[in-house]
């Protein structure tokens, strides 16, 4: 019964992955606020970023259900809109392999404590407007219009314990000042490798059939 659906799901996972390794508002927080202020608070913000990353994945596997339920053909919209948004990232990763910049990092600063900087991450997570393009090209990667839910509960809970996972080992890795360094020579080549992967999964979008 997974066998149809397996590459899907497998794919839906590798450009999660992907996206993990591409620095956005919720990554520099996590790695500003660990290099700057402390290891404990880079994992209570990744902890806060993980949760929104499984609010997103819920909202848009539960509205993607709902309108491919009432309107089939809307899925191969959706698949384009993906498409479109996954080469557009893979411009955005050739773009920075080809230029030499600093490692722009946002630390956030707040008082309270642990749990400030959890609630601090989630609205990070949960106002970032790119998240609906992410997740749709996403859930599209795996869903079509006969999948069942079981699919997309796949797709939820392992990109939310990937990003719980992934986020952590920002917040511990890049509190060491070694990691940074290294990070920063390796970054156009990690970007190169990001941009093709999203020109891969951006094929496989359009042209996937379960």
């Amino acid at each position: 019964m997974l066998d149809p659906y397996l590459t899907g799901i497998l794919l839906a996972y590798g450009v999660f992955m992907i996206g993990m390794f591409t620095p956005g508002p919720n990554i520099l927080a996590v790695i500003g606020t660990s290099m700057s202020i402390g290891r404990t608070e880079g994992k209570a913000l990744a902890l806060g970023v993980a949760t929104g990353t499984f609010c997103w994945s819920m909202l848009t596997a539960l509205g993607l259900t709902a309108l491919v339920s009432t309107y089939a053909s809307i899925m191969v919209l959706l698949k384009v809109i993906g498409a479109a948004y996954l080469l557009w990232l893979a411009f955005k990763a050739f773009k920075s392999a080809m230029t030499i910049k600093e490692l722009e990092v946002r630390p956030v600063h707040l008082n309270g404590g642990p749990l400030a900087f959890y609630r601090r991450g989630l609205l990070i997570q949960m106002t970032n407007a790119k998240a609906a393009l992410v997740w749709i090209a996403i859930m599209s990667l795996a869903m079509d219009g006969q999948a069942p839910i079981w699919v997309a509960s796949l797709v939820v809970v392992g990109t939310s314990i990937m990003s719980a996972v992934g986020h952590v080992i920002y917040a511990v890795a890049f509190s060491t000042s070694p990691v940074v360094a290294v990070y920063a020579k390796a970054r156009r080549w990690i970007d190169g490798v990001l941009g093709v992967y999203f020109c891969f999964a951006s094929y496989k979008l359009v042209t996937y059939r379960p």
